[in-house]
């Protein structure tokens, strides 16, 4: 199907929102003068998204969806969108209505007046915890200081990138640590940022816990920058400091006749030292990992199938 606008959604257990975001993306697209079609990325649902969004394919000619045989990640279920994306332009976005559909118009207007590429900046989030918020401006404060590229702070999977930009990412930017709102902000190309205000969960659960999102922003530092790597050499230097700081100490102690034992010193010396080497060694390890990961050069995603009006059903 020829469409003007692709719009990818990535989805994870939202059967309670589902049938609610269709209703809003469909009653937004249907008043606007573009050809359409929604891609839905079903993301190994254990609930019953998967009949809704087979529902929504049987029955709606603009909507296709993409059955994962497992749980890949929110980051593969966008890779998928954008590989079976053929559209002059492309909107990432997530099924929650956390990203509002209403604003679509809006960023279809910056495409058209140039943009290639359309960043969606959270001026806030109504439902945001204190120490979420702080730990999300430190992280991008982080990267931004880290890394040779400046990204957006606040940028989210909300997004839109056209064809040229959207074969780039999907052609070029395959690493299996990915950060794809990073990705899109490298090629370059004329860029437009809008800022919105993200409300409250309809319904359901937010399927990102601390945990996952410390591993997130780690994945996220490792893809766009080397910088952890040279912790080493900084922590090296420091240790020489404090090295030659207690060394002319105890030599000054030797020549006035005043020695001291120093075990209370060595002992939390070589406390400093390990946790140092352990946690430079941890840094390593994580790298490590991620090269391990690329070099096996497994699928990033497997595709149990498609489902659309036309086919019922594709091989």
């Amino acid at each position: 199907m020829n469409a003007n606008l692709n719009i990818v959604v990535s989805v994870y257990n939202e059967e309670a929102v589902l049938p609610s975001f269709y209703n809003s993306i469909t009653s937004v697209l249907e008043v606007m003068s573009v050809n359409y079609r929604i891609i839905f990325v079903n993301d190994g649902s254990t609930d019953r998204s998967e009949l809704i969004l087979r529902s929504f394919a049987l029955n709606d000619p603009n909507v296709l969806l993409v059955n994962f045989s497992r749980n890949f990640g929110h980051e593969y279920a966008m890779m998928s969108g954008l590989d079976h994306s053929d559209a002059e332009a492309v909107i990432c976005m997530d099924a929650d209505l956390q990203h509002p559909p209403e604003l679509i118009p809006e960023i279809w207007e910056a495409y058209r007046d140039g943009a290639d590429i359309v960043t969606m900046i959270r001026s806030s989030r109504e439902d945001s915890g204190f120490l979420k918020g702080i730990c999300s401006r430190l992280f991008y404060k982080f990267i931004n200081r880290i890394s040779d590229l400046k990204i957006d702070p606040n940028a989210s999977d909300f997004f839109l990138i056209s064809k040229r930009v959207c074969t780039i990412v999907k052609n070029d930017y395959r690493e299996r640590t990915r950060f794809l709102r990073g990705f899109i902000q490298m090629v370059g190309f004329q860029k437009v940022s809008i800022q919105y205000i993200a409300p409250k969960r309809l319904a359901g659960q937010s399927k990102y816990g601390m945990i996952d999102l410390i591993r997130f922003s780690f994945s996220a530092i490792a893809s766009l920058s080397k910088a952890p790597l040279r912790v080493g050499i900084y922590l090296g230097l420091f240790n020489a400091a404090i090295s030659l700081g207690i060394g002319i100490y105890s030599l000054v102690m030797y020549f006035l006749d005043k020695p001291y034992s120093g075990y209370t010193t060595i002992i939390l010396f070589l406390t400093l030292m390990f946790s140092m080497l352990f946690f430079v060694l941890g840094i390593l390890g994580s790298y490590i990992g991620f090269i391990f990961d690329q070099t096996k050069n497994r699928p990033h995603y497997l595709v149990e199938d498609f489902v659309d009006q036309q086919t019922k059903q594709l091989p």
